[in-house]
């Protein structure tokens, strides 16, 4: 069965709350970062404000952001630390017309076939809920999105790297066209370097486990190693690395944004220091995704999650769904994503090597 997008219903502005609502208010923001006092803060769904008598959609929206009208009538959504004195925000805390303010919630609804018993086993996520169904799903959208030109971006914890499985069959999904971004930390790309060069995963062998002697330094050495060649892609030039995962994202031009920690090794020259241009950085590849899929980092899964709307608007003006699913093996970081009640969130409690190698083999990338 081929997977297909759900239609988007716009609210009917035919409505009496439309139609009697007042124009949104705005006022100036008092300073550069600072916002105007009961500023409108959004969502992840989408949002329309009344201008001038019309209902107009943000496009380009993210949880815990002001929207500023500009001059052409176009709404921007804008975190508060970006405001610039003068920017007109929208002002309104209700969010069903009363303020010219409407939040959509169920643009993407479609009948429900739910039991309507009170009592139902199972309604959250666990260790012991079935997946293969969302398995099933996730290779279903994968392949929509390869060949329908959707953005899959890959948020990614540094537990790839010290699996040789993990590591193979996320180089073979790069390679075979299933990501367009990778969001990552510096350990995920070191260790993954560490990888390619040495056998190694912070001094352990990457298939049989086993530590190497003097192996804590094996990281260190790699880490100065591309720190003098300057550069990532120039790193792999120098030292003729044939694989792993940021070998295959620098070979098919897949962008990738490493974001740094207070306990950061070197770091990596293409690491981010900066935590908000690193936010910037993150944000950047976000906004085109349709499908993001994070995978054991709960800090990357939360931050990606909070900039992620429900919704994409496309090009053509077609809105869609954006998927966002998350992997952990730790029940509390998953569900950290539903608490968002996001309508595309899709949880998957195991561990990540398995979960890549079993899609990778779904997808038949690998064998």
């Amino acid at each position: 069965m081929s997977f297909e997008i759900p239609v988007y219903h716009h609210p009917d502005f035919t409505r009496p709350e439309f139609v009697n609502a007042p124009d949104a208010r705005v006022e100036p923001a008092p300073g550069d970062g600072v916002a105007p006092e009961y500023y409108h803060s959004t969502s992840m769904y989408p949002e329309y404000f009344k201008i001038h008598g019309q209902w107009v959609l943000a496009e380009e929206s993210r949880m815990d952001s002001s929207v500023v009208l500009c001059g052409d009538g176009h709404l921007e959504v804008v975190e508060n630390r970006n405001l610039k004195k003068g920017d007109l925000v929208i002002l309104g805390r209700t969010e069903k017309c009363e303020e010219g303010i409407y939040m959509h919630c169920k643009g993407f609804a479609v009948d429900s076939d739910d039991l309507e018993d009170q009592f139902v086993f199972r309604q959250g996520r666990s260790r012991e809920t079935s997946y293969a169904r969302d398995y099933d799903r996730l290779m279903e959208l994968l392949r929509y999105e390869k060949a329908n030109g959707g953005n899959v971006v890959w948020v990614m914890g540094p537990a790839f790297a010290f699996d040789y499985d993990a590591r193979r069959a996320m180089q073979a999904l790069v390679d075979d066209g299933y990501a367009q971004g990778l969001l990552a930390g510096n350990a995920l790309a070191t260790h993954d370097l560490e990888g390619a060069l040495l056998r190694t995963a912070l001094g352990q062998d990457i298939y049989t486990q086993k530590s190497q002697p003097n192996g804590h330094y094996n990281h260190l050495d790699v880490i100065n190693k591309v720190r003098s060649s300057g550069s990532i892609p120039r790193f792999i030039e120098d030292y003729h690395i044939d694989n792993g995962i940021m070998y295959s994202c620098v070979k098919n031009q897949v962008p990738f944004v490493l974001t740094g920690s207070i306990r950061d090794d070197g770091p990596l020259p293409e690491v981010y220091g900066d935590v908000y241009e690193g936010a910037a950085a993150m944000r950047g590849l976000v906004k085109n995704a349709t499908t993001v899929i994070c995978l054991a980092t709960m800090l990357h899964t939360i931050a990606t999650g909070n900039m992620t709307p429900s919704f994409r608007v496309l090009p053509d003006g077609t809105i869609r769904p954006v998927y966002l699913y998350t992997v952990d093996a730790d029940e509390f970081v998953v569900n950290k994503l539903l608490d968002r009640g996001s309508l595309s969130a899709t949880t998957i409690v195991t561990n990540v090597q398995d979960f890549i190698t079993i899609i990778a083999k779904g997808l038949g990338v690998i064998k």
